[in-house]
């Protein structure tokens, strides 16, 4: 059966995009170079553990050598281009850029996962969503930051929809690698729309 979308390239998008986003974060918070190789490395493959682990399977970067070369080469082209030279609004934008790119390309990917093993549309949701935040979470734990997904109402909600949009679309039986990056394009413009306009769901008042 045809599916969604080309799984392997999604998912080296979100690899590639979430490393670039954990050595901004490492090097804003003035880590030494390891520090900021461990940042990078669980920002770019903690959803993905945490993903599988929840599957019973051996996680990908386990048997597959192509996540460490992707995230080797995006920590040494980050070290060479200097992206720490920027200056800090440049800086900003660029990790939201591209924490947003890995968010909704993590989110495509686990919920392709969830398809493939043909789970509901809860079991699709739920591991979109960790793959997109689970790296995140654990970044900002390690650097004493309140994780994104709790102050940002915007950004674990973007997960949650490209996960049930890919569900949607392949329960209705639209098929072809079209959808997701159409999927991949969309949520990207949600997410730094909601971003840029501060969009904030109902909270609850006392």
């Amino acid at each position: 059966m045809q599916t969604l979308l080309h799984f392997d390239w999604i998912y080296n998008i979100g690899t590639v995009a979430f490393t670039v986003a954990g050595y901004l974060v490492g090097v804003r918070k003035r880590l030494d170079l390891l520090g900021i190789v461990i940042v990078a490395l669980l920002t770019a493959i903690g959803g993905g553990i945490i993903r599988d682990v929840l599957l019973s399977r051996t996680p990908r970067v386990f048997l597959d050598a192509t996540p460490i070369f992707l995230i080797s080469t995006a920590l040494l082209a980050s070290l060479l281009l200097k992206l720490q030279t920027r200056n800090t609004g440049v800086l900003n934008r660029l990790f939201i850029v591209a924490d947003s790119i890995g968010l909704v390309a993590f989110s495509l990917a686990g919920a392709q996962v969830g398809i493939d093993a043909h789970l509901n549309l809860f079991g699709v949701a739920f591991l979109g969503f960790v793959t997109a935040v689970g790296g995140g979470l654990v970044r900002d734990m390690m650097v004493n930051e309140v994780p994104f997904i709790l102050h940002e109402d915007f950004y674990g909600t973007v997960a949650l929809i490209v996960a049930v949009a890919l569900y949607g679309a392949r329960t209705a039986g639209v098929v072809g690698e079209g959808v997701g990056w159409a999927l991949l394009v969309v949520g990207l413009l949600l997410r730094l729309i909601a971003h840029t306009r501060e969009f904030r769901l109902p909270r609850v008042e006392e």
